[in-house]
């Protein structure tokens, strides 16, 4: 009963954080969430090794690995009924637009809740996540994330642009927790290539996420 009240606890408090959360806020978002859930010791925490939030790369792949405390990955349970303090992993990386809406980009600005929150294209297919992406097609949850029983992930394929990934702990029958965690980062253009400008009145992808960071 005792462990009921503090897991109770812990979920009311880190779902105030994650509610609090809006679009390109990784590292602040983060590491209100990941407070919430480190103030009661013995709940699960997810952390992301790699890639850093803010990091920059030409390489149009990237290989997403997190740290683990409190919680363990059983593979053999994929699918099975929820057991306390095992399951899953879900990965959910989606590109930001080129170019924006202002008045889209204000709403998320002015949304604490974020129910104006910019909705990017996924890249939770098998095209760009490989093995976790055709399991993701086999479950039915293809472009909203890609499961995974091993704390990594290769997307490759990737197109230049800015990026948000959110990592999120799931019971064994997929379930989701509020147990997560969130980075940004950026794929740049292969040499000798440039962006297209954004018509008149757009706001590009890199000026949003100066705004919303």
């Amino acid at each position: 009963m005792r462990l009921r009240k503090a897991t109770l606890v812990a979920l009311v408090v880190t779902g105030a954080a994650v509610a609090a959360a809006i679009v390109f806020g990784g590292s602040k978002d983060a590491a209100r969430a990941k407070a919430a859930v480190e103030a009661s010791p013995g709940e699960p925490v997810v952390s992301i090794v790699s890639p850093r939030n803010g990091e920059v790369q030409p390489n149009h792949a990237v290989v997403v690995k997190v740290d683990l405390e409190n919680f363990e990955l059983a593979p053999q349970k994929f699918g099975q009924e929820p057991e306390l303090g095992e399951g899953n992993i879900r990965f959910s990386l989606k590109r930001v637009p080129n170019c924006v809406d202002p008045e889209k980009l204000q709403a998320a600005i002015e949304s604490p809740l974020g129910n104006g929150r910019l909705v990017g294209a996924s890249m939770d297919y098998p095209k760009y996540s490989g093995p976790n992406g055709i399991l993701a097609e086999r479950i039915g949850t293809a472009g909203s994330y890609s499961p995974a029983t091993r704390p990594e992930i290769y997307y490759h394929g990737l197109p230049p642009g800015f990026y948000r990934l959110i990592v999120t702990l799931a019971q064994n029958n997929g379930a989701t927790t509020p147990y997560h965690d969130v980075t940004n980062f950026q794929i740049l253009q292969k040499p000798g290539h440039h962006q297209k400008k954004c018509e008149p009145g757009k706001v590009s992808s890199a000026k949003a996420a100066e705004k919303l960071e």
